[in-house]
């Protein structure tokens, strides 16, 4: 598998596009800051959303108003920025394939994104049942801190694979080396 997504890497690193993403002045640099701004917005709403399903923030609107209203531009922010992210890896794919940090954020969105559908189909029952309550039931709760904590760890993952310090190739223990996905030649 490692083969495969290095050899996938290295190919893309070869195409133009990713040459010209990389090397140019100042492309690489707008895309990593709408990557960053829309991470803020996107992140931001989805933090509102999740603090009124603690009975942090706005308790005395409903959570599915909260939700209704911020739900529009959150996904838009996602969208743009998950667009983004994949012109970064473009970027510069063969080191970012071989970044442990790179992986662990994989792993994270995975589980961001299905514990945010799971979520999402229990918040449309909301008006019906819980939607006035100033804390939301234990299950809602749970997800709303399940995603914080999740993105949480996205962000610190994101942040890290710029400067990753087992980069392959160096003095790493097989554990590092293994799950970065480096490739002895």
């Amino acid at each position: 598998m490692n083969s495969a997504l290095l050899q996938f890497a290295e190919w893309l690193a070869a195409s133009s596009f990713s040459i010209g993403l990389h090397e140019s002045f100042y492309l690489y640099n707008w895309i990593e800051t709408t990557h960053v701004m829309t991470l803020m917005l996107s992140l931001g709403m989805l933090a509102v959303i999740d603090l009124r399903m603690l009975g942090v923030a706005f308790a005395n609107v409903p959570a599915s108003t909260i939700a209704e209203r911020l739900d529009r531009p959150m996904l838009i922010g996602f969208t743009i920025m998950f667009i983004t992210g994949l012109l970064l890896y473009t970027a510069i794919p063969v080191r970012t394939t071989q970044s442990i940090w790179f992986r662990i954020k994989v792993l994270l969105l995975i589980a961001a994104a299905i514990n945010a559908w799971l979520f999402r189909g229990y918040m449309l029952a909301a008006k019906k049942s819980w939607d006035l309550d100033a804390v939301a039931p234990r299950r809602a709760r749970v997800a709303a801190a399940l995603s914080l904590t999740l993105w949480a760890g996205v962000i610190v993952t994101g942040r890290f694979i710029a400067y990753d310090w087992f980069d392959c190739g160096g003095d790493n223990p097989a554990f590092i080396d293994w799950a970065a996905g480096c490739v002895s030649e």
